[in-house]
């Protein structure tokens, strides 16, 4: 296929191409260079990124929520102390006067005892620190017996603050705090015959701790692994997968980097579930681009003799679906700024610059490494000019002839079944869940929360607050002990004194609920005790960490119905500026959320009947809808902007078939890798990321085996050039 001919050339004409060909190597060299600079600034600040993690929810619902305007009321009953979270203490074992006036003796001591931890050698170290530090001051330790003689009861009221501070090992004292306790506890049990379990919402804090870990390194070298492999399966080449994956990590890192500088100035907040998803999102996005433009390339360098020309054409075809493929999920994941939750609103900027990171790094950094190693990149299948395209043989294209021999039975046909899996969605049960159910394994805190239940009301140590006025102390008791779920109720008492507590006129009632109070039957109780309360005066408060999880709940559901329609209407607008056409774009649209109710119908299916999950958080149909419909309608713009390129050359139904036939290995490739790295989020002993891992990866599956190879394309073949409405190409057949 070469044009040169045995004629000699002069110095001339031999210098042209020789600077032609410089100036891209040495521009992409530049590109290379600056990239590997701006990694040896970004990478030891992604690294950093665990110790800005801000694992304290205290900010967590707005000021306008109940229970947070209780909560400000309440810190005034208890001095400097603020907000605390009780660790409890359950012993086992038989109980007498004796054993309970020993551990009361015990208990004396427990404060002044060193929080303690186990470095990275594993050597247990004494920090320095006493409990006393982190453990309320005001509220006195005592043990308390259950009423069936078979335990004890023991209130360890630990400080919120000690929740975000960390150690010099860069953990949290809590979980050093807790481990302390255990340890102590244990030694008691072991001494008077009594089994100790240390549980309550500081204990089940500690373990969510301890779950997110591991999450800068296990969850990294898992994804890192998982990628790798599926790409050397995808190019079957021992050194072409190096290259994506190295702009995928320079991705990460820079991501990483930027949000670390802006957490550290308190411009944005991070904590251990966000910095999981960044790390699967970046990775799984980056190489999906990647695979997009190395598709592309590889296609380009059979057309083209210069691996520059043809980068510039792969260019050109990449650089618009990619962009907005980005864009739509940075928008997207932006919109969650409009959250009434603090978790949530710290995601969406967060999540957008790991996008973006990944689009950059993909469209400038990964076409300078091609075009510099040249086409031995791809060994052993290296791609020669010779005007062939494999991509129009093979599987694909036996896929794009089914497609066009009946589109219509065959899009009938893949809607029809859809719909069925999507009628399953209406019975997702996604109500919250408690801090026990949150663990797919079951820790010291889970166990104990558990045994606790059948010794003590489940609200034990932990009750419902609720602020009165003095002298509505009667009234309001009254009209508690009435309410369904309530077991006791007893107004706050002063240690020093005895008597009832009493701040500016106002007075604390705790009310012990039937059930533990982070479980959802407990939050059931919430509506009805401010029903009660409300109905002798409209100004009381009802706080509290069970009032917390209620309105936690509630602001999830209104995040459900404000956010999920503004996300579509932001991606409709971007699908018709991109495909200059509103009628693929309402196309496009709804076969994304028919695929998105589809993917809800079979989690349901597969939550309750495979993994027997108790049900799913208020915030999962959110997150799996901003992460499937963002990242799904990424593999139909691959595909549609492909489609209209080619549909101006050949026609819609043509075109259709050609899109389908080059995209289908690349873009199913994609899907595999995006699908297995939020898979991945299932190592984490956590029953939403493993909710959200399986939900995404499945409906990433669904959409480009299913929604994208088959509906989509029979519905365009079927409908032909009126799907370009209203741009000029709806006349061209």
């Amino acid at each position: 296929m070469s044009n040169t001919t045995s004629a000699p050339l002069n110095p001339t004409t031999q210098q042209a191409p020789k600077q032609g060909f410089r100036r891209p190597i040495w521009a992409a060299i530049l590109v290379i260079f600056l990239w590997f600079g701006a990694s040896g600034v970004f990478g030891p600040l992604f690294g950093k990124l665990t110790s800005v993690q801000e694992n304290n929810n205290s900010a967590f619902l707005p000021s306008s929520a109940e229970s947070t305007k209780a909560a400000k009321l309440i810190e005034q009953f208890s001095n400097a102390d603020k907000t605390q979270l009780p660790a409890l203490v359950l012993l086992e074992g038989k109980v007498d006067v004796a054993r309970l006036a020993l551990i009361n003796q015990h208990l004396l001591t427990l404060p002044a005892k060193h929080i303690r931890y186990l470095s990275k050698y594993k050597g247990t170290f004494d920090t320095g620190i006493p409990l006393s530090k982190y453990l309320s001051s005001t509220i006195p330790l005592t043990a308390y017996p259950a009423p069936d003689g078979k335990a004890i009861l023991v209130n360890l009221p630990v400080l919120y603050t000690g929740a975000g501070v960390t150690l010099d090992n860069g953990k949290p004292v809590l979980t050093a705090m807790i481990k302390t306790i255990r340890d102590d506890m244990d030694a008691w049990g072991q001494k008077y015959g009594f089994v100790s379990h240390v549980t309550g919402i500081a204990a089940l804090i500690s373990d969510l701790f301890g779950a997110f870990g591991g999450i800068d390194s296990s969850l990294l070298l898992t994804t890192l692994g998982v990628v790798s492999f599926i790409l050397i399966l995808v190019y079957r080449s021992p050194v072409l997968w190096i290259l994506p994956l190295l702009s995928a990590l320079f991705a990460l890192s820079t991501a990483g980097g930027i949000i670390y500088l802006l957490a550290k100035q308190k411009i944005i907040t991070v904590n251990g579930q966000s910095q999981g998803i960044l790390t699967i999102l970046v990775l799984g996005a980056a190489t999906d681009y990647a695979l997009l433009l190395i598709a592309r390339y590889r296609e380009e360098l059979h057309h083209h003799e210069s691996r520059f020309d043809a980068m510039r054409t792969t260019y050109k075809g990449v650089f618009e679906p990619i962009l907005a493929s980005g864009s739509t999920v940075a928008v997207s994941l932006l919109v969650l700024l409009l959250s009434q939750l603090s978790g949530n609103r710290g995601l969406g900027p967060i999540g957008a610059i790991g996008v973006v990171a990944a689009m950059f790094t993909i469209l400038t950094f990964l076409p300078a490494l091609l075009v510099v190693f040249g086409r031995w990149i791809f060994w052993p299948r290296i791609p020669r000019f010779d005007d062939l395209d494999a991509n129009l043989t093979g599987l694909w294209s036996k896929v794009g002839r089914t497609v066009a021999k009946n589109p219509r039975r065959l899009w009938i046909i893949t809607a029809g079944a859809l719909l069925v899996l999507a009628g399953f969605a209406t019975t997702l049960e996604a109500n919250g869940l408690s801090t026990a159910q949150s663990f797919t394994t079951r820790p010291e805190s889970v166990v104990g929360q558990d045994l606790l239940l059948k010794h003590f009301p489940g609200g034990q140590g932990e009750p419902t607050e609720v602020v009165v006025k003095t002298a509505q102390i009667e009234q309001v008791s009254a009209a508690l002990r009435n309410v369904n779920g309530v077991t006791s109720v007893e107004a706050m008492k002063d240690p020093a004194t005895g008597a009832t507590k009493e701040v500016r006129g106002m007075a604390i009632l705790d009310v012990t609920l039937a059930q533990a109070p982070d479980s959802v039957g407990a939050r059931d109780v919430v509506p009805r005790i401010r029903t009660a309360v409300k109905a002798v005066d409209a100004s009381i408060l009802v706080g509290g960490s069970t009032a917390v999880y209620f309105d936690v709940d509630q602001a999830s559901r209104r995040d459900n119905r404000v956010i999920i329609p503004i996300v579509l209407l932001l991606i409709g607008i971007i699908l018709a500026l991109l495909l200059r056409s509103i009628a693929a774009a309402a196309l496009l649209l709804l076969s994304v959320i028919l695929s998105y109710a589809a993917t809800l119908g079979v989690c349901q299916l597969v939550f309750h009947n495979i993994f027997h999950f108790p049900g799913a958080d208020t915030s999962f149909p959110l997150f799996a809808f901003v992460f499937l419909v963002a990242l799904g309608i990424d593999y139909n713009i691959f595909l549609m902007t492909r489609v209209r390129e080619e549909s101006g050359k050949i026609g819609t139904r043509a075109g259709v078939i050609k899109g389908l036939t080059v995209t289908g290995g690349v873009i199913t490739s994609a899907g595999i890798v995006l699908a297995a790295t939020f898979a991945v989020l299932g190592i984490l002993p956590l029953v939403f990321l493993a909710e959200l891992g399986f939900a995404v990866g499945f409906g990433v599956l669904l959409d480009t085996i299913i929604v994208r190879s088959l509906l989509v394309p029979s519905l365009v073949h079927d409908i032909g050039s009126k799907v370009w409405w209203p741009s000029k190409l709806q006349k061209l057949e």
